[in-house]
């Protein structure tokens, strides 16, 4: 399984948000792009930023998050606000390897399926999760489709993968709820990727030995300290085949 670090960028800091409120950021005092080449040298192999700029409606990050790009031994996914083919397309022309799209990605599928289509293996869907719904709009809004739905709607997209965020373990702190994450890793045709599960090692320990799941998103653990990422990435790697031995 592959741990992937995150970073949340907020006025070009790094942040983790209560609930998804903007206005009520925890900062963490690092700089995001020394924070990346750090992640990377811990073994990171992919790194997730969230522009939460663009998600709240205002400019995006772009020079921060081109930065990380550029100095990062690693390749980045960027997520948050994207909502038009330009903005993938720039991000995609910027170096990213993947772009995460969401709430575009229920209320335009066409428009993102022909980004799929265009962009194979770079495209990801982000399915928010609270309370058995799928959320919109930076966690706001309830959307009308189920997250079974949207995940069934792009089965024959040549999606990267998945981005399954379970809100309700992500902001009230309870164990992971991985039945969630296996019950909905049954219904994608691509890799899945655990978000908001993860805030111990034990959790990576259960999540890898969840049929389809690839990866797991992991932030707030390893800016608190909770979880050292090279542990992390020890600790996802599939056992060893133990060979029988014949005399």
């Amino acid at each position: 399984m592959l741990i992937v670090p995150g970073i949340e960028l907020l006025k070009n800091r790094c942040v983790s948000l209560q609930r998804g409120r903007l206005d009520e950021p925890s900062i963490w005092h690092v700089d995001p792009v020394e924070k990346a080449r750090e992640f990377a040298s811990a073994g990171a192999t992919l790194i997730h930023v969230t522009d939460f700029d663009a998600v709240g409606g205002e400019d995006p990050q772009n020079e921060i998050i081109e930065n990380i790009i550029r100095s990062a031994e690693a390749r980045v996914q960027i997520g948050g606000g994207i909502r038009t083919r330009e903005r993938a397309e720039e991000l995609i022309e910027m170096g990213a390897a993947r772009v995460v799209m969401g709430t575009v990605a229920a209320l335009q599928p066409n428009m993102v399926k022909e980004l799929a289509n265009a962009y194979p293996d770079q495209i990801v869907l982000a399915v928010d999760v609270w309370e058995g719904g799928l959320m919109t709009e930076g966690w706001r809004t309830k959307s009308a489709l189920s997250p079974e739905a949207l995940i069934s709607a792009y089965a024959g997209s040549p999606l990267a993968a998945v981005v399954i965020t379970d809100i309700d373990s992500d902001i009230e702190d309870q164990d992971a709820q991985l039945g969630l994450i296996s019950s909905l890793a049954d219904v994608a045709k691509c890799p899945i990727y655990a978000r908001g599960t993860v805030r111990s090692l034990d959790d990576i320990a259960r999540l890898k030995y969840i049929p389809g799941i690839e990866g797991a998103v992991v932030s707030r653990a390893l800016f608190n300290k909770s979880v050292d990422l090279a542990e992390a990435i020890e600790i996802a790697k599939p056992e060893p085949t133990i060979l029988a031995e014949f005399q």
